[in-house]
């Protein structure tokens, strides 16, 4: 199937589900930007509050920075303002049911296990985190960019939960089977814009 926009239309002609679908052709991990709201304490069991995200990225090695991208009408985006902080979480392939239960579609029977560090709220077990804190957030279109600066991060290795065309997805077994010293011989590293 073919997408295409109107040749010379401009941006107000683009039809928005046509866009998203297009858009979808590229795959993308999934994460849930957590955080404790003002009006909560650090406890292990408060009341946290998270929201599904697939536009995550890395934004500078040197300070250490990363963006996720949110809707601008979301609770999420109001509560994540400078100085702010909160954890990206990187899920895994075993972890649909969250990612459809911080999508506001819970399923049946789904547990969400917290842990807290330094006062931030992140889902335990997943296959990465990073403890930030909102250094920018920038305006664009009908969403808001959140810089943040990692603070604490780990990463257990862990296959991820892909979004590609609208389903989730994970990657085929030879990848995910790769051991580490495969994995390092295949890095890289020495290309800069490839992280």
């Amino acid at each position: 199937m073919v997408i295409t926009s109107q040749h010379g239309a401009g941006f107000s002609a683009i039809d928005t589900m046509e866009y998203r679908r297009a858009l979808g052709h590229f795959a993308t991990g999934v994460t849930v930007v957590t955080y404790a709201p003002e009006d909560t304490d650090s406890r292990e069991d408060a009341e946290f509050r998270g929201t599904t995200v697939n536009s995550f990225t890395s934004v500078s090695l040197e300070p250490p920075l990363v963006l996720v991208s949110l809707g601008r009408q979301t609770r999420v985006a109001a509560a994540l303002r400078s100085g702010t902080p909160y954890a990206v979480n990187i899920l895994h392939h075993g972890q649909r049911d969250l990612a459809m239960w911080f999508a506001d579609r819970p399923q049946p029977g789904t547990r969400v296990d917290w842990e807290v560090r330094a006062g931030v709220p992140h889902l335990a077990g997943c296959a990465a985190y990073f403890r930030c804190v909102v250094q920018d957030v920038h305006g664009a279109g009908d969403h808001v960019l959140v810089v943040g600066l990692v603070k604490e991060f780990q990463a257990h290795g862990h296959q991820p939960l892909l979004f590609y065309r609208g389903t989730f997805e994970r990657l085929p077994s030879p990848v995910a089977a790769q051991s580490d010293d495969e994995i390092a011989r295949n890095f890289l590293g020495d290309f800069p814009e490839l992280w």
